[in-house]
């Protein structure tokens, strides 16, 4: 069967790694009409916090990549990078920061997307090593998956942002059955793990990136070698170079909400 093909009654969702800067973009902007064309996807998603030169977001850099086709996005701790992000996640639910944050920041960390019938709930957790002390991702995803129950949402995602692939993959085991998907992100490295678990949760430990191939995730590798031998300050830029894209493709049954397929999607282009 052609991977573009599919069971009747499912619903198909994309998702794409961190997008690192212009060349995140241009990587988007390039792959994602061939992407749509052969596989057909009803909801796309990306995570932003590296939109705008690597750091945070902007107006501009997220009308564009709406523009481009897409329809929501998760994010992680780089979202506060830029002011002027603080009011664009206020004032868009398409736009998430993590939901375990403490009360009164800015934004939402899980929104409710339509399509047709079909309720999509959108979930946005951080992990806590080596990362900032928010409340822990497990009770938080508990407290909004008990509002989307409210809501009647079967379709239920996950963007994971986390540092340590042991913490993605023991939430992968906690919300195992009780969600449709869960990806990991933050790390920009794509695993090569997708599978789905037991209980029919679609799982990846991390979605990679889009951005430079020929980079140290994302930024200028002669940038990341001086540091790392160095150990001076200096700040990263975002690569350029050789285009790449990485995501998943998942199909979820719309009664159960089970994933019943997962496909890893990785292009480049010199």
């Amino acid at each position: 069967m052609d991977k573009s093909e599919r069971n009747s009654g499912t619903f198909r969702v994309l998702m794409f790694g961190d997008i690192i800067g212009k060349t995140g973009r241009q990587a988007v902007k390039e792959f994602l009409p061939e992407i749509k064309e052969e596989k057909k996807p009803d909801l796309i998603g990306a995570n932003c916090e590296n939109l705008a030169g690597g750091f945070g977001i902007s107006e501009k850099t997220v009308k564009e990549m709406f523009s481009a086709g897409i329809d929501f996005f998760t994010s992680g701790n780089h979202i506060w990078d830029k002011r002027e992000g603080y009011e664009l996640i206020k004032r868009d639910p398409r736009i998430l920061r993590p939901a375990n944050y403490p009360k009164g920041v800015p934004g939402r960390g899980y929104t409710i997307l339509t399509r047709g019938d079909v309720k999509i709930g959108i979930v946005n957790l951080q992990g806590r090593k080596f990362l900032s002390e928010v409340d822990s991702p497990f009770y938080i995803g508990d407290d909004v998956l008990k509002e989307l129950e409210k809501e009647d949402v079967t379709i239920r995602i996950i963007d994971f942002h986390a540092e340590t692939t042991s913490e993605k993959v023991a939430l992968g085991w906690y919300f195992d059955g009780r969600v449709s998907l869960i990806v990991g992100t933050h790390t920009h490295v794509q695993t090569a793990d997708s599978r789905i678990l037991p209980g029919g949760t679609g799982y990846i430990t991390d979605l990679g990136m889009c951005g430079a191939r020929d980079s140290v995730i994302g930024m200028k590798k002669e940038i990341a070698l001086e540091r790392f031998l160095k150990l001076m300050p200096k700040r990263f830029e975002v690569a350029k170079g050789a285009l790449m894209v990485n995501g998943i493709l998942a199909d979820i049954d719309i009664n159960t909400g089970k994933t019943v397929k997962i496909e890893r999607i990785w292009k480049e282009r010199e």
